[in-house]
């Protein structure tokens, strides 16, 4: 049983059989991390003023989207995963205090 667990999920699941796994740049920072650690998040420009939307055809608006892929520390950083204690520090096992 591990001492401690990070207070986010990953859902990819890093197993022996997938190999050596390529290294990615952070889209914040510009660090290296392996593929399986990045945290990926959509960034690109809305347009978010009612009386602009309504002006605007819809079909001929092209925005860009693009997925980038942001390492564990700028994740926590920019809140992309939510800031917390871990398991052990919240104290919610047998030795809470009320």
């Amino acid at each position: 049983m591990p001492v401690s667990e990070a207070p986010y999920k990953r859902t990819y699941k890093h197993t022996s059989t997938r190999g050596n796994e390529q290294k990615v740049r952070c889209a914040k920072c510009g660090k290296m991390v392996p593929r399986w650690k990045t945290f990926t998040i959509q960034s690109g420009m809305r347009i978010t003023d009612p009386t602009i939307l309504k002006q605007v055809d819809k079909r001929m608006v092209h925005l860009l989207k693009r997925k980038e892929r942001v390492c564990p520390k700028c994740a926590r950083f920019y809140n992309v995963v939510e800031k917390g204690k871990s398991k052990r520090k919240k104290g919610t096992g047998r030795n809470k205090r009320r």
